[in-house]
């Protein structure tokens, strides 16, 4: 197996009384990694001490085996793109991705040329000699991106890249950071809305107050609580019928009737499925639709970050 990129230990960060993260203890490996959490959570906290911006209160954290904080040649393997910035508006795209690939190592020489290709590979080769200043959100968000990549880093930082662009940047910038990861990046990237992620990546660590919650591939992770009650949501011709041949099973915990739809929570998602089908072929039912609510990102948020995940994350 190949080493991990990030490695903290009992790592947390405060400023003054208030604290950022806290004591978390956490492995990254390769790949897309999503870092899921509200405002506030800690996300914006963990990646700029990976990305060696701060250094930790208390623990601490390695980014491929050494300090980003002390150490220049680790920091130079990293590619860190805020949520927020304050760019130079009077430069061009591309005098101001070259400045920021030559502070971040590029030889004076060989920036220019650096920033010319990040910036195409981010799709503003057309608008990279206009000033920073005339650029909607989503071309200063790829110009970032642009500015992130400039150097060649192993490991990209994304602090909500996707935050305020309309849909068709959205779109290319989600493209753009998938064929990034193909070509062999470690790239972070954090969100709070939860469709961004789920079209991102499948592999997610949950912040929530300052701490990892849950880590791993969504779906594992919505297996490991699946004894928490499952939802069905079953849309068909007769649902109280349908309601009435499932009431009895063991596994049902409770049924609700919507218009023209039933929804059961199972204690067991693939015994109850097994048991719908023979119900509809049975008895007749016309099917309409299908769908599990709590078999999705959204759920899994939800549920880790409620009462009752607070409750097992503490356990």
């Amino acid at each position: 197996m190949s080493a991990p990129i990030v490695v903290a230990e009992r790592c947390s960060k405060w400023y003054g009384a208030v604290l950022g993260i806290s004591d978390i203890t956490w492995t990254m490996g390769g790949g897309v990694i999503g870092l899921l959490g509200p405002n506030g959570a800690g996300k914006s906290t963990l990646m700029k001490l990976m990305s060696g911006l701060l250094r930790p209160s208390r623990g601490t954290i390695k980014v491929h085996g050494g300090d980003p904080f002390a150490d220049p040649l680790v920091r130079r393997r990293i590619g860190y793109s805020p949520e927020h910035e304050t760019t130079y508006d009077e430069l061009t795209g591309r005098e101001l991705v070259t400045a920021l690939a030559h502070l971040a190592g590029v030889p004076r020489a060989q920036a220019p040329a650096a920033a010319v290709a990040a910036l195409e590979v981010m799709g503003m080769q057309s608008a990279m000699d206009r000033r920073v200043k005339g650029y909607s959100k989503g071309m200063r968000q790829r110009t970032k991106l642009a500015a992130t990549l400039a150097h060649d880093p192993d490991l990209l930082i994304l602090d909500e890249p996707l935050t305020g662009v309309d849909p068709i940047a959205r779109a290319e910038i989600i493209t753009k950071i998938r064929s990034l990861a193909k070509a062999g990046k470690t790239i972070v990237v954090s969100s709070h809305v939860l469709y961004e992620i789920e079209a991102l990546t499948e592999d997610i660590a949950v912040i929530y107050r300052g701490q990892v919650l849950a880590e791993g591939n969504l779906y594992e992770i919505r297996r490991l609580i699946d004894h928490h009650p499952h939802r069905i949501r079953v849309e068909c011709d007769r649902p109280r019928a349908l309601a009435a041949a499932l009431a009895g099973a063991d596994h049902v915990r409770r049924i609700t009737m919507e218009r023209k739809a039933v929804v059961i929570e199972t204690e067991q998602p693939d015994r109850c499925y097994d048991e719908l089908a023979t119900a509809m072929l049975e008895s007749d039912f016309v099917l309409r639709g299908m769908t599990s609510p709590d078999n999705n990102l959204g759920a899994v948020f939800e549920y880790l970050t409620g009462d009752r995940g607070r409750a097992r994350a503490s356990e």
